[in-house]
Order: C-alpha cells, then structure tokens, then sequence
C-alpha cells in the first residue's frame, strides 16, 4: 500500500491542476475544509460530485466491554462523522 498523500503534496498537486500558486491552492483547501467542517458539526451533510458524502449520525446509548477486563460498562450516546464514498470513486479504484 503506497504511503497517504500530506497535505503539502495535495497542495502542490491541486495548484498544478488548477494552473495556479500554492497559496491560493492552499487557501482553496482550506476553505473547502472549513466549509465541510462547519456544515456536518451543525448536523447538516454535505456532498462532494463524485467522491462522497460526509455527515453526522448519532449513536444510541450501549453497553460494551472492557477488553482489558472483561467487564461491561455503559458508553453514553454520541456522535460521529461518517462518509460514504461515491459510486464513480469506487469504480474509478476498481479498474
């Protein structure tokens, strides 16, 4: 498996593809990050054309366990971030 692409390289990349600087690459990024960020706290979705979706999902109130233990404990209800990836990237990755 080939190491994750760093931010600076996706930086670099998506300025060589959008025939400009890196600043603006980078500030390009960081504004599409913010922008997801803010939307998916406030409970909303947000959907990027061909890669996927991001949203938030509430997890109920359970009981799991301990592995060091054995013991079942309560874990509150909470939240998490979950993305579903886009149907043209999964055939993209598979050929």
């Amino acid at each position: 498996m080939a190491k994750p692409m760093t931010k600076t390289q996706l930086v670099a990349a998506l300025a060589e593809e959008m025939g400009s600087d890196k600043k603006t690459a980078s500030a390009a990024l960081d504004a599409i990050i913010g922008v997801i960020t803010k939307e998916v706290s406030g409970g909303g979705a947000v959907t990027l054309p061909g890669v996927g979706k991001f949203y938030l999902r509430e997890r109920p109130e359970r009981m799991v366990r301990n592995p060091a233990t054995g013991e079942q404990i309560k874990k509150d209800a909470d939240k998490v971030v979950k993305v579903t990836v886009a149907k043209a990237l999964k055939d993209a990755a598979n050929g």
